[in-house]
Formats: structure tokens, C-alpha cells, sequence
């Protein structure tokens, strides 16, 4: 099966925030709520250290000062699951269900729903040896040495959000801040516990995989990504990681030898990825004689765009905002990595006066990451957008940008300034997130694209990927259906090109019939726009894909 077919979709998404993984659930009940996608969801992640009060609790079970949360580097989420209060943290599987659920002669079948979980998790922890039991009159999972998992859920409009947590390996530590759950007389404990030994997460997902088919019904389609990460409750400090050599590469020694551009075990570059390099035409020079001329960057050359001389001769291209140097170091960019300058505070009127020059309908603007700037960088988008449309009110914005560390703020700076394109790129499949991004994960982008479109409803939302990087056909698939389970409109799909021999080498060369494949599942489950072939990137065509979204 490539993915239009399989009805519960189950992905592992490492650790991510509550917030953002609050975010990223309510926008997949959106879209299965309302029909914008008919498949089911689970939701797999760890989370940082989080306590959340359900709402039969009132925030009195926390047995710590909430002023001193903070040393323990915990916080307190409100939010709208049953239950009261309960931990979160790095070593404990969560598990949220967004299913459709039974409906009965007075409503849905809430308790029917808690039950299945139940007995999903018991049976999963029967097969890593553990006996546990659920209890009359309790909600959750119990065993000899006390509660293993806790459950907590909302169902609205037929479709359940929240769930489950599982005690895999937790600080258990942290439950003595809080009385779990509510119930002061039975404590709490874990698999690490119960076996002696700390199983490995991955182990624990792995059991539960045919467990969740047996709860939920369906055919599984399963996307994890890696279980290993960076502790992300650590700074992201690109000075400490420049002189650690994070982003050093290869050693000059080491550096691969490419024979007529080609890397050992890399195919042959077929007809169809064959570009003219034509630096002679008028439109070509004037426009990069305008961009010297105001000390003004673009993606097109920082990225070796493919279709710069395209894009140049008809007088477009993409502004780079915030410099050229990128505080991260993706496998697939060749932007320099390091330490950037100071913000200059005259790039929006330089930006604005060269999409005016050039008598633009449609301008892009992106930017380098630049995670050392409180708000990475949103003011400065802003004020270019601002800035243009006082020059051109007739122009069309379209802002492709980083992820802001998931800063909900940063966003909304940028989206209070009404573009009326926000892109932001997923790049690649969940499972090779990892690799290909740094400091970037695919929940993360996901909140992102979805909080975008609620901030902006009247506005597109536009998300990118890239193929050839080791992904199959069926991994793309689920990606397509996952931007569409979020609410996004537009999706470009293009061919992953290696700027350098030190960067990740290229898999395969995506078949033009398969890129082909994409549009049509796009369009088969109700995305408005995919643009899709091997020399698509994000910009590519820009203003004939908001149209035909539109």
C-alpha cells in the first residue's frame, strides 16, 4: 500500500514540547474532525518536564511552589484533557489517539475509548514481561508496585484527543512534586523499575505498534523517527557547537573524491536533471547587477538554485534576509555556518526598493536561521514586509521562514504583518529529520505550518520537501497526508541536488512519473496545490502555484 488506503496513521516523533505537540494534536483533530483528512492518528513523543492539571483538577495536587518549578526546569500546562494532575517528561512514552470513537445512544463512547487504551497498554507491557491490571473505578494501568500508566482524554465532535503515558524509564523523582492523578494513597513506578534495567524506548514503541492496530482498527502505516536526540532542554549555543567542530565536516584528508562530479555509490545524473547554464542574458546580469549593487543576498545563489538562470532572466528571485551566514548546518545547504553579524537595520528598505525596481507582482523572502536573535529574526521580516507594501501595496508577499525554535511569538510577529504566502519547509520524511536537519524536528514544523494557519485563515500556508535523500515513495506519501491532516495548501516536491562533495550524498534521481505520483496523491486527498518535479524548489513558479490554490 503507498499510503491513500492505510487508516491509522502512528508516528513517533522523539521529544517535543507540550505546547507544540497541544498544537499539533488540535490541528490533526481539525482535520479529522472536520473531513479534511479520513485517516486516524497516534502520536508518539516523549516530552520535556511537564506537569499538566486536567479539568477535574485545580491545580492544588501540586505539591511544589509553582515560583520554584523552574529549578527543577519544569512547567505547568492548564489544559482541556479528563482527569487531574500528572507528569510529563524525558523517559516516559505519551501516546495521543486522535480516532474516531464509537458513538452510542447518549453520546460517544468515552469510556469505551479509555478502556481500549487500557487494555492496548497492558497487553503491551505483556509482552515486554510485565503484568499490569486496570483497575474498577480508577483510570489508568496498575501493577504490584503501583501505577504505570496514566490516561487522560477529550472527545469532541466524535474524535478523541489526548491519551496515554506510559512509565518507561522516567525520573520518578519528579512524581513527588505532584499527588498523581489526584490519588494520594497509591504511588507510581515504571518498566525500569519493574524489570530491573532500562528498556529501550524503541523497544517499547515496537511492542505497542500491534497493539495500537488491535485498539484502533485498521492497517498501520508507521513512520518513526529517530529515538536517540539531542536533550533538547539544552541550549542550541552555536558558538559552544562551532568550537566543539559539530559543523566541521569532514577533515580535508577525509573529503570524498568525485569522479566527473559523481561520488562513489551515487548514480549517474540522467537526461532529465541535465540545466542550461546560460550567465549571459540581459535579465540575468541586470538582476545580479542590482543585487551586488545593494549588498543584497538571495537564496538563489547562496543555495545554487538550479533554476536561477530561469528564474533571473524573467526578473525574479528569492531575497535572503538576515545575512548569509546560517546558525545551523542542514545536510543539504550549502549556506555558510557560523557565528552571523549584526542585524543591519537598512536591509528592509533595501529589500523593498529592489522588489520595487524590478516592478515585482509576487516577492519571496526567506532568511538564514538565526537562532542567537531573541525573536530569530520575525521583526526583521516583518519590517520587510512592511516596507514593501508601502513601496508596491500591489505586490504579493510570500515569507519563506525558519522555525523560530518554536516560538510562538516570533510567528506571530511575522503573521501580524499579513503576508499573503507563509512558507515554511519540512524538507524531508519524519524518519530522516535527524540526519538532514539540524536543531529542526518535523512536530516542530508541523505546529508551526498549523499555528500559521490559525493565526491566518484567510492566507496560504506552504510547506517544501526534498527527494533523493534516501526516503521511499510510501514515506512521501504519509508526509503529504500529515501537511494536509494540518491544514496546508500548498506543497512543492523537487529533486535533492549536492551542492558539494562534503555534502550528503544523493540516494537516487526521483523518475519524473514518480514526482508525477505526488501531484496526483495531493490532489486525491484535497490538497489545493502540489508542485512537484525534479527542479522544483520552494520558490519555483511561486505565484502560479498561489494561484492555482487559490
Amino acid at each position: 500500500m503507498t499510503g491513500l488506503d492505510q487508516r491509522l496513521r502512528i508516528r513517533w516523533l522523539g521529544r517535543v514540547a507540550y505546547g507544540e505537540a497541544l498544537d499539533l494534536q488540535r490541528a490533526v483533530w481539525e482535520g479529522r474532525s472536520t473531513g479534511r483528512v479520513d485517516d486516524d492518528y497516534l502520536l508518539l513523543l516523549e516530552h520535556p518536564h511537564t506537569y499538566t492539571v486536567g479539568r477535574n483538577g485545580d491545580g492544588s495536587n501540586l505539591r511544589t511552589d509553582r515560583s520554584l518549578l523552574e529549578t527543577i526546569d519544569a512547567r505547568l500546562v492548564f489544559t482541556d484533557r479528563g482527569g487531574d494532575i500528572t507528569y510529563h517528561g524525558p523517559g516516559q512514552l505519551v501516546g495521543y489517539p486522535i480516532v474516531e470513537v464509537p458513538t452510542l445512544a447518549r453520546g460517544w463512547d468515552a469510556v469505551g475509548h479509555i478502556r481500549r487504551i487500557e487494555a492496548m497498554v497492558i497487553a503491551t507491557l505483556a509482552d515486554l514481561g510485565v503484568r499490569a491490571w486496570a483497575e474498577d473505578g480508577l483510570t489508568g494501568v496498575w501493577t504490584d508496585r503501583g501505577k504505570i500508566a496514566a490516561i487522560g482524554v477529550r472527545i469532541a465532535s466524535g474524535v478523541s484527543m489526548h491519551g496515554f503515558a506510559i512509565n518507561v524509564a522516567p525520573d520518578l523523582t519528579y512524581f513527588d512534586h505532584i499527588v498523581p492523578c489526584g490519588i494520594a494513597d497509591r504511588p507510581v513506578t515504571s518498566l525500569a523499575e519493574l524489570l530491573g534495567a532500562q528498556p529501550p524506548m524503541e523497544a517499547v514503541v515496537e511492542a505497542l505498534l500491534p497493539q495500537a492496530a488491535v485498539a484502533f482498527g485498521g492497517v498501520p502505516e508507521v513512520q518513526l523517527g529517530a529515538f536517540a536526540r539531542r536533550d533538547r532542554s539544552q541550549p542550541y549555543d552555536i558558538d559552544a557547537m562551532v568550537a566543539a567542530g559539530v559543523f566541521s565536516g569532514r577533515r580535508e584528508d577525509e573529503t570524498p573524491i568525485a569522479i566527473r562530479g559523481v561520488l562513489p555509490g551515487e548514480p549517474e545524473k540522467p537526461e532529465w536533471m541535465r540545466v542550461r547554464a546560460d550567465l549571459s542574458t540581459e535579465g540575468f546580469r541586470d538582476l545580479k547587477k542590482l543585487m551586488r549593487g545593494m549588498e543584497l543576498n538571495t537564496v538563489c545563489e547562496e543555495a545554487q538554485c538550479p533554476n536561477i538562470y530561469e528564474c533571473w532572466e524573467a526578473g525574479t528571485s528569492t531575497l535572503m534576509l538576515l545575512g548569509d551566514t546560517c546558525t545551523r548546518a542542514c545536510a543539504f545547504c550549502d549556506v555558510t555556518t557560523g557565528r552571523p553579524g549584526a542585524v543591519d537595520e537598512d536591509e528592509p528598505r533595501r529589500a523593498a526598493a529592489a522588489v520595487e525596481h524590478m516592478g515585482l507582482r509576487h516577492a519571496v523572502l526567506t532568511s538564514v536561521n538565526r537562532d542567537d536573535l531573541p525573536d530569530g529574526g520575525a521583526g526583521v521580516f516583518a519590517d520587510t514586509v512592511a516596507a514593501i507594501r508601502e513601496r508596491l501595496p500591489e505586490c504579493e508577499l510570500e515569507v519563506l521562514i525558519p522555525d523560530f525554535k518554536g516560538d510562538r511569538d516570533a510567528l506571530e510577529t511575522v503573521m501580524n504583518a499579513k503576508p499573503a504566502v507563509l512558507n515554511h519547509n519540512t524538507e524531508t520524511v519524519l524518519r530522516l529529520q535527524r540526519d538532514i536537519r539540524t536543531a529542526a524536528n518535523y512536530a516542530r514544523s508541523l505546529a508551526l505550518l498549523a499555528r500559521a494557519k490559525w493565526m491566518n485563515p484567510a492566507g496560504v500556508v506552504k510547506s517544501g520537501l526534498i527527494v533523493g535523500m534516501g526516503e521511499t515513495e510510501a514515506e512521501v506519501l504519509g508526509a503529504l497526508v500529515d501537511l494536509r491532516a494540518v491544514g496546508v495548501d500548498i506543497v512543492t516536491i523537487g529533486q535533492y541536488l549536492r551542492p558539494t562533495v562534503r555534502h550528503r550524498p544523493i540516494d537516487r534521481y526521483v523518475h519524473p512519473d514518480e514526482f508525477n505520483r505526488y501531484a496526483e496523491m495531493g490532489a486525491r486527498i484535497g490538497l489545493p496545490h502540489v508542485e512537484a518535479g525534479p527542479l522544483v524548489r520552494s520558490s519555483y513558479h511561486a505565484r502560479d502555484s498561489l494561484q492555482a490554490a487559490r
